[in-house]
C-alpha cells in the first residue's frame, strides 16, 4: 500500500466522520476508492479533488459544514482563512484587459507575479492551462476559481490569491455555454491550505448581493473594502 493512501480509520479521522459513514460512502461510489485485498484505500490526490467538487457544489450551509471540517483538521496553530489577507490590493486588476481564455490566464499568473511571491509566472500558467483543459473551474453564476492541479510551494513565497473582472464575459468553459467575466487565481503551498481557501472563497462569491457590488465597483480599493466588509459578516 502506498505511504501517501487513506484507510478507512485514517480517512474517518481526516474527515471528522465514523467508519462505517466511510464504508457507507466508498460502497455507494460517493468516494473516491479501491479495494485492496478485501479493504478500502483510498488516494490522498483523489480525496484532495473530491474535496474540490464537493466545495464547487455546495450550498451556503454546506460549505459551512466543509469549512468547519477543514478547520477542525487544520494543524494547531494555523490560523483562520481571510480571503482579504491573502489578496493584496495590487493584485487586483479591475479591469482585467483580457479577451480570451488564454489571455486571462497569462493576466492572473502576471498578477501574481507582480506582487513579487510567484517566482515563476511561466510554471503557474502552465498548471493552470492543464487544470482547465482536465477540468473547467467557471462556475454558473460567471465566476472562476482558478487553479494548478495541486499546490506549487516551490515556485511561491506563500500563498496568494489575485482577482480580475473583465469588461465583458469570456467564454471559459462554464456550463451551457454560460459566460465569465469574475477569476479568481488561488496559489496555495498545501493542500488543506488550499481546501481551505477554497471553502471560504465560494462561501464569499455566495454571500447575497457580493457579485452584483463586485461587478459594480470601479477600482481595486472598492473590491478589497468589499472583501473586507463581506468576511466580517461570515460566521
Amino acid at each position: 500500500m502506498p505511504h501517501s493512501d487513506f484507510t478507512v480509520n485514517t480517512l474517518a479521522k481526516h474527515l471528522h466522520l465514523t467508519p462505517q459513514q466511510v464504508v457507507r460512502l466508498a460502497d455507494r461510489d460517493k468516494l473516491p476508492g479501491r479495494k485492496v485485498a478485501g479493504e478500502w484505500r483510498f488516494s490522498r490526490a483523489e480525496i484532495h479533488h473530491w474535496m474540490e467538487r464537493r466545495i464547487g457544489l455546495s450550498d451556503e450551509e454546506e460549505l459551512i459544514a466543509v469549512e468547519d471540517v477543514l478547520d477542525r483538521s487544520a494543524a494547531h496553530g494555523e490560523t483562520e482563512i481571510y480571503i482579504s489577507q491573502l489578496l493584496p490590493i495590487e493584485a487586483v486588476a479591475i479591469p482585467l484587459a483580457a479577451r480570451t481564455a488564454g489571455s486571462v490566464i497569462r493576466s492572473m499568473v502576471d498578477l501574481a507575479a507582480r506582487t513579487g511571491s510567484l517566482w515563476d509566472p511561466e510554471k503557474m500558467a502552465e498548471a493552470i492551462r492543464a487544470r482547465e483543459e482536465m477540468h473547467p473551474t467557471a462556475l454558473e453564476n460567471g465566476v472562476a476559481l482558478l487553479h494548478p492541479r495541486r499546490p506549487m510551494a516551490a515556485i511561491l513565497a506563500g500563498p496568494l490569491i489575485t482577482l480580475g473582472r473583465t469588461a465583458s464575459g469570456i467564454s471559459f468553459g462554464g456550463s451551457g455555454g454560460s459566460l465569465t467575466d469574475v477569476f479568481f487565481l488561488v496559489c496555495s503551498t498545501d493542500d488543506r491550505g488550499h481546501l481551505r481557501t477554497l471553502a471560504r472563497l465560494s462561501r464569499l462569491i455566495t454571500s447575497p448581493g457580493f457579485l452584483d457590488q463586485l461587478r459594480q465597483s470601479e477600482d481595486a480599493g472598492t473590491v478589497h473594502r468589499l472583501i473586507v466588509e463581506t468576511e466580517k459578516n461570515l460566521i
